[in-house]
């Protein structure tokens, strides 16, 4: 069966299940237990013949054997007793619950749709495919908010074939959501690579990949997504390559060839406390690290800074980060001196509007490349790739496509980085691909990296102006920034904001 085939018959089974009430998250998260359970269940079976890491009691066959309010207590028994194991079993099914309303219900997801299914025996290409759409479905629904976790995947494939990972590499990604960018490196790396070793084919599977997720039920599906595409970890499923905790907690210790990530939009890092008088307030975290080199609140600051530590000397990095992290002054211009003095950073790509799942966002992609210790700058030039202005995309009518990033990555030359040619210039004013040299950088107001050159066209030309829709969309996106950026302003002064 094609993986679409597969997402078609997952899904449609979800539309019904929404009539009970069961939102895409919940779905994708109780699909993640059973298909564990199932897959377990598949590799106990010749030609693989494993040991199941899952206890006898718990195993799928007595999930099969059930029915009604019998199936309803064995699975919900089933899930508290494996959130207390340890390794893969203890991070998937950690604080799970039963979601299901209708044991009938239940028993058809089990019995009909994924009993039937040889999962093991389909390619991970097929399973991760499947379960990548039924993710991006998931993000899709915005009012559940999942889309936070999920970067467009046009755009990591993208990155990805611009910082080009090799095998041998380690990679690493500090906030990793459903894991998109570890997949991807890991096919850029198949596909690229046709002829590895069996040592490095080893490799690749168990000893490549490193990621870190905060929140729980991401991590899950995290897990479940690298566990289907072939990514095990040790080789017998008992260790994913996956964190569940809080990056910016301290120095791992461990160092990576390569970082690739898209941290968690939204400014301050923050706790909720619960006074003794009752009254909610909000205690803004600074990070101090060692390691850092400004102490800041600004999440996205922070990220930037923990992804310096995690790389090895040479080591490449490409991070999505928001408008603000290229001119916030203070510790932001702290951080950008640094960065461009410590590192060689080479690369920004500005993004258009309309990407992300998170509303408001206007976000860029800096690609860098830690250096040793030294007097003088590593920064040398910095090239711009400006696909923002006069673009318009939009999640559903006009979303972004890997084509549309064709000419960055080949300007962005990953095989000769060196030798690069603009687009750019006082003959071509609308080429979207520019060098500016370092002297030039640091002498803009607070080093800010926010720089652009195109006209716009909307804004001299009323009739070339976007769809109606798109305006609209637009200015919504401009207005929630401001009010995100307002609401961030007041709370530093101490004011109690509340949602409208």
């Amino acid at each position: 069966m094609t993986p679409a085939a597969i997402v078609s018959k997952l899904w449609n089974f979800c539309n019904v299940l929404r009539d009970d009430g069961m939102s895409y998250g919940d779905y994708v998260e109780q699909l993640t237990y059973l298909l564990f359970l199932k897959m377990a269940d598949e590799r106990t079976k010749p030609p693989y013949n494993q040991p199941s890491s899952v206890p006898a009691d718990y195993a799928w066959p007595t999930l099969v054997k059930k029915d009604g309010d019998d199936l309803f207590d064995h699975y919900r028994h089933t899930l508290e007793a494996l959130g207390n194991e340890k390794g893969l079993l203890g991070l998937i099914f950690n604080k799970s619950q039963n979601k299901f309303q209708d044991p009938a219900k239940l028993r058809r997801l089990i019995v009909d749709l994924i009993d039937k299914e040889n999962w093991s025996v389909m390619s991970a290409d097929v399973k991760g495919d499947a379960y990548e759409g039924l993710l991006e479905k998931n993000a899709q629904d915005t009012k559940s908010g999942a889309g936070q976790y999920f970067t467009p995947r046009p755009l990591i494939q993208a990155i990805v074939d611009a910082v080009a990972p090799r095998p041998g590499d380690s990679i690493c990604d500090p906030a990793c959501g459903t894991g998109g960018f570890l997949l991807a490196a890991h096919d850029y790396i198949v596909e690229n690579h046709p002829h590895m070793t069996k040592a490095e084919l080893k490799a690749l599977k168990g000893e490549t990949f490193m990621g870190c997720e905060l929140v729980q039920s991401t991590a899950r599906l995290c897990a479940m997504n690298l566990m289907l595409h072939g990514i095990a970890g040790n080789g017998d499923g008992t260790r994913l390559p996956l964190v569940v905790g809080d990056s910016l907690a301290g120095d791992p210790g461990d160092r990576y060839e390569i970082v690739l990530t898209n941290p968690p939009f939204g400014k301050k890092s923050s706790t909720t406390i619960v006074g003794e008088d009752g009254k909610v307030g909000r205690e803004t975290e600074i990070i101090e690290r060692d390691d850092f080199w400004a102490t800041t609140s600004n999440k996205q600051l922070n990220f930037l800074q923990h992804v310096k530590t995690l790389l090895k000397q040479h080591g490449r990095a490409a991070v999505v980060v928001p408008d603000n992290v290229l001119f916030e002054g203070g510790a932001g211009e702290t951080i950008r001196r640094k960065l461009l003095h410590e590192c060689e950073v080479h690369t920004l790509l500005r993004l258009p509007t309309g990407l992300f799942y998170a509303q408001g966002v206007k976000a860029n992609v800096l690609f860098f490349d830690r250096k040793p210790a030294s007097e003088t700058p590593w920064t040398k030039k910095l090239w711009i790739y400006d696909l923002r202005t006069n673009q318009h995309f939009t999640l559903k009518t006009n979303s972004l496509k890997r084509g549309d990033l064709d000419e960055f990555v080949k300007l962005y030359n990953p095989a000769k980085r060196q030798q690069r040619t603009a687009t750019w210039s006082e003959k071509n004013p609308d080429g979207r691909w520019r060098c500016f040299d370092f002297e030039e950088i640091v002498a803009r107001d607070k080093a800010s990296l926010d720089i652009f050159w195109l006209r716009d066209e909307s804004l001299e030309d009323s009739d070339n102006l976007p769809d109606p829709g798109v305006i609209a969309a637009e200015i919504v996106q401009d207005l929630e920034a401001a009010l995100e950026q307002f609401r961030l302003i007041a709370e530093d002064l101490g004011e109690e904001v509340t949602e409208g």
